[in-house]
């Protein structure tokens, strides 16, 4: 299955969409995959994200993106405010901004839209995630491997977050129905989606057939917890391998 038509093309109502991505266990993994496999393609950010600039032709680190976007003939092309003080790390555009540039762009705007610590698994803060009105497609992302794992700061940003969730406590081991419990919650995955926004949950790091069959676990639970008004917004939920900018199922 082709990468950029099942989590971008397909699910899109526009012809240069504006793609969010949320959640924990691939984020920018999948922001740098659709960049770089798309002809014109803009990576930028609504939160802190971290220095990228090997995974994109240039980043232009400028308070006006739209006259960086104009005057530019390098694909894929990073969009970034300003670098973090001190840190290894960008700022991120306010929400109005990213609505701005995607506007403007002549291909897909992809926007890491939360953070997660480098975890497998989360759930969203009080502020987070930061999703411009104009999102096409929010693509919240759970890893694989975080099954079978038990619920702590080792593996899970936020676990106080997914325990409110799921009903876990800390410590105990994190099923595949947490994970789908999770990604269909208003209150995980789903948290700030706009209205009209296309949904495609990815369960990426399914790296062999044991795996494989958790996802399709996680998918089923997604399924049997997601509500009736969400899920005509839910093209599927992609399986992935996206370090080999691998589709292994979309059901």
């Amino acid at each position: 299955m082709n990468l950029t038509e099942t989590l971008v093309e397909r699910p899109s109502r526009s012809a240069t969409p504006l793609v969010c991505v949320v959640g924990a266990g691939g984020k920018k993994t999948a922001l740098y995959a659709l960049a770089e496999r798309f002809e014109r393609a803009v990576v930028t950010a609504s939160v802190r994200i971290p220095i990228f600039d090997e995974h994109v032709d240039r980043v232009a680190v400028t308070d006006d993106p739209l006259a960086a976007l104009a005057d530019n003939d390098d694909w894929p092309l990073g969009l970034i405010p300003a670098r973090e003080e001190g840190g290894e790390r960008y700022l991120g555009y306010e929400n109005a901004r990213v609505g701005e540039i995607a506007a403007a762009a002549p291909g897909p705007v992809l926007v890491k839209a939360d953070g997660a610590r480098m975890r497998e698994f989360k759930a969203p803060g009080d502020h987070e995630p930061r999703l411009p009105s104009a999102t096409d497609t929010v693509l919240p992302i759970a890893s694989a491997h975080v099954v079978g794992q038990p619920l702590t700061e080792e593996r899970v940003h936020r676990p106080e977050r997914v325990a409110a969730v799921t009903g876990l406590d800390p410590g105990e081991t994190i099923g595949a129905a947490d994970v789908g419990a999770v990604l269909a919650s208003p209150e995980g995955g789903l948290k700030g989606v706009p209205e009209g926004a296309t949904v495609v949950p990815v369960v990426n790091k399914v790296d062999d057939g044991d795996l494989e069959a958790t996802a399709r676990e996680v998918a089923a639970a997604f399924y049997e917890r997601v509500s009736e008004d969400v899920r005509g917004r839910v093209p599927y939920v992609a399986l992935t391998r996206l370090r080999e900018g691998r589709v292994v199922a979309a059901v």
